[in-house]
């Protein structure tokens, strides 16, 4: 009778996880992976209606043919893989209902991380606590310790990636740190992950890792040392962001300061953006420092006034005054400044639009035409514009008579 069950909810999910088409084709892909899903949606709802240990056998067997599947598709989409990480995250939760033998699944854990052929996905060890109890843990440590003994010498922090046993010493390097995670101890966390100490990105999850054990002021400490590494990079301004969280949800009253100190260090309009929201009612104290490590970059200080200020005046004022270059940053700005002086964007249209032209394109063209009949409905009813505005797109064509796709695209779009 319980074989008859597993096989009734295996014929159900199976066939959307297995395939035997050629998936290298995007497309087909794309259409294997949403199945896939709903062979997931599937599992999560026998979750709560049928026998655990059927859903975890089931569930098991799909993380099988899902990976095996995954290895000869063209998954840049992403829809397979994420897929699969829906499957990884219910394999502990049905495994915690269903109690299947510890040994056997300390097997298949070691096997899915060490000796399956795609390497692509991580399962958490701390996942897994409920269902392997404390010996069934005891058994998983041991059979971690005996890998790492058979790889000999551990390499280098830095050469792991040489080692012949790369992907080995990263899967025990992973479970360290998890294990460190699941028995709460803050010293076996830092010398986990911060490791030596000289990259921002492994400093943040130090701090990550300190949070999720409820070490908080721990936790602040390590992100600000991630925000502050000399070279951090992308990576530390990434990390500010976990610092300010942290300190929006256990001590906001240094919520701004931290702000002001990315803002100092990485002047932007999103971290000046970020500072306007968190200086509140004390913005005024702020602005001209603000503003005045802003003009810089003509770009930034235009996108803040103008998406956080929303000063249209000011960003226009900005951006003509500091000779402002960015496009796009034009674009919208001329979008919003129209409303207030719609003969004033004409010129900037124009400009666009030659810079449009620079580039030869059917792309361009098109932007480019859509530029001019833009220009044309503003300045109909102004004679003077309205005349000057036909002359330039007859300048136009004339410069560029031998781009045959321009003078089409110009026709479609109805310019004279």
């Amino acid at each position: 009778m319980q074989t008859a069950v597993v096989q009734s909810l295996a014929d159900a999910v199976l066939p959307l996880i297995r395939s035997r088409s050629d998936l290298h084709r995007w497309s087909a892909a794309n259409a294997h992976g949403a199945r896939m899903h709903e062979a997931v949606d599937l599992l999560e709802a026998a979750m709560d209606t049928a026998d655990p240990a059927t859903v975890w056998t089931v569930t098991t067997k799909a993380i099988a043919s899902a990976t095996t599947v995954i290895m000869r598709a063209d998954d840049s989409s992403g829809l397979m893989g994420d897929a699969i990480r829906r499957l990884l995250l219910l394999h502990p939760r049905a495994a915690e209902r269903a109690r299947p033998p510890a040994a056997r699944l300390v097997d298949w854990m070691i096997r899915f991380q060490f000796d399956d052929e795609c390497d692509f996905f991580t399962i958490d060890p701390v996942a897994y606590a409920g269902a392997l109890g404390e010996s069934g843990m005891a058994r998983y440590r041991a059979r971690l310790d005996e890998i790492a003994a058979g790889l000999g010498p551990h390499p280098h922090l830095r050469q792991i990636y040489a080692s012949p046993h790369a992907r080995a010493w990263y899967s025990l390097q992973h479970n360290a740190q998890r294990l460190a995670v699941l028995d709460r101890d803050a010293d076996a966390v830092i010398r986990t992950h911060a490791r030596d100490q000289q990259v921002a990105a492994w400093l943040e999850d130090t701090a990550q890792a300190l949070e999720e054990i409820g070490e908080v002021d721990l936790a602040i400490e390590w992100a600000r040392r991630a925000v502050d590494l000399e070279g951090g990079g992308y990576q530390s301004l990434r990390a500010a962001e976990t610092w300010c969280r942290l300190l929006g949800e256990h001590r906001p009253d240094d919520v701004l300061a931290a702000r002001t100190h990315v803002f100092e260090r990485w002047p932007s309009s999103s971290s000046a953006a970020r500072l306007h929201r968190a200086a509140g009612a004390q913005w005024p104290r702020h602005r001209d420092e603000v503003m005045a490590r802003l003009a810089a970059s003509p770009r930034d200080a235009v996108e803040f006034v103008l998406g956080t200020l929303h000063d249209v005046r000011l960003a226009w004022e900005i951006a003509m005054a500091s000779g402002l270059q960015d496009a796009d940053t034009w674009t919208r700005l001329v979008k919003e400044y129209e409303k207030v002086d719609k003969l004033a964007v004409l010129p900037v249209l124009g400009d666009l639009v030659r810079a449009d032209l620079e580039v030869a394109g059917a792309g361009h063209y098109r932007t480019a035409a859509r530029r001019l009949v833009r220009m044309r409905r503003i300045a109909a009813g102004s004679d003077r514009e309205e005349e000057e505005v036909d002359a330039f797109v007859a300048e136009l064509r004339e410069a560029n008579r031998r781009r045959p796709r321009l003078q089409s695209e110009f026709d479609r779009a109805g310019l004279p």
